[in-house]
């Protein structure tokens, strides 16, 4: 038996179990992510995250979703690994730089009235629309309201990627949906060739969205930090916010604030600790 130490961690909803690999080991994270994220059987959560060593940030994050997929790169979960580094003394600055598989992502530390991190802001960098990149088969170029058979229905998309690949489809409401049903179909469209996750978008107001995710490898979250960037960025390409100004997207976890520029895409949150722990493997 191997004992390893964790901390669970949510943002938002978007509840992750933590691994300090800076003083263990992890010999089967993909094994490991399907084992311990089982709701009634492991610990319970979205996937699990290795913190890690890194030669060019101040550490690294990889992500692995309840399926055992890796995934690039997490918004709400690198918003955790932020808060993890500063409060457990791995670093003692509040500008600090994260190393994942989508690139190098800079973060902007908030103490809250304890002395811990309570909000963390991320410049995600920029939005990549081109089809090739993301990517989408559909057609050449950008695809912003397009429509393209999903299943054996014809949708509306608008596709970005934000180092992972986001579809956005705006809806009435967001409310009555069957995600279980219809995540699936958009997930595996054969336009995607590396699967896409999926956000629903309703309107509420200038500048204010309400979106439900199905998310590629994990099903529906309680929120999806890249997934309310690319929602942004959609709302704002498909003309119901506006750029530069900050956009607020409600998840069934709580808010996060996000804002589209030309040169990247900043996203702010809340970072908690559910709770830590050690399991036996």
């Amino acid at each position: 038996m191997k004992k390893l130490f964790f901390t669970k961690m949510q943002g938002i909803g978007n509840d992750y179990i933590y691994f300090d690999c800076f003083k263990q080991e992890i010999d089967n994270p993909s094994e490991l992510a399907v084992k311990l994220s089982d709701r009634h059987f492991g610990i319970g959560g979205d996937g699990i995250v290795l913190i890690c060593p890194s030669k060019v940030a101040d550490a690294k994050m990889r992500m692995f979703n309840l399926d055992g997929s890796e995934g690039k790169m997490c918004g709400n979960a690198i918003r955790c690994v932020g808060k993890y580094l500063f409060d457990n003394a791995m670093v003692d600055k509040k500008e600090i730089s994260i190393e994942t598989l989508s690139g190098i992502k800079y973060l902007t530390l908030y103490e809250g009235e304890d002395g811990k991190i309570a909000k963390v802001k991320v410049d995600m960098g920029q939005a990549e629309l081109e089809a090739e990149k993301i990517p989408v088969t559909l057609k050449k170029g950008k695809i912003i309201s397009e429509k393209a058979m999903i299943g054996n229905k014809e949708e509306v998309i608008t596709c970005v990627s934000m180092g992972n690949p986001h579809c956005v489809v705006f809806v009435d409401s967001v409310d009555g949906l069957d995600l279980e049903k219809i995540g699936p179909v958009f997930e595996n469209a054969e336009i995607f060739p590396d699967r896409i996750n999926t956000e629903f978008i309703e309107v509420l107001g200038r500048n204010k969205l309400k979106m439900r995710v199905w998310e590629r490898g994990s099903g529906e979250t309680l929120a999806c930090g890249t997934g309310a960037c690319a929602s942004a960025v959609a709302a704002v390409l498909n003309g119901y916010a506006d750029m530069g100004k900050d956009i607020t997207v409600s998840l069934i976890g709580g808010d996060l604030t996000i804002n589209y520029t030309n040169k990247s895409v900043m996203m702010t949150g809340e970072a908690a600790v559910v709770f830590s722990g050690e399991v036996e493997i």
